[in-house]
């Protein structure tokens, strides 16, 4: 299924907040440099989901706060 995430990098805390059936509110530490706050993004996703980060793929929104992300 495919998800929109609303990306908050250099947040205090990490979280993830639903806001209704295929969209989440993503907060983490990391900055948004060299994707480190994308492979932060998916950690937590797979950490929420129960599933291996590596099954989580970044289609769209590389470099944009609104992501849309691939989830078995």
């Amino acid at each position: 299924m495919r998800i929109f995430v609303k990306a908050k990098p250099l947040s205090r805390k990490e979280s993830v907040e639903k806001v209704d059936d295929s969209h989440y509110l993503v907060a983490v530490k990391e900055p948004p440099k060299d994707g480190k706050a994308n492979q932060a993004i998916i950690r937590v996703l797979a950490k929420y989901f129960k599933i291996a980060p590596s099954r989580i793929c970044l289609i769209s929104g590389f470099s944009a706060k609104q992501k849309i992300f691939e989830v078995p």
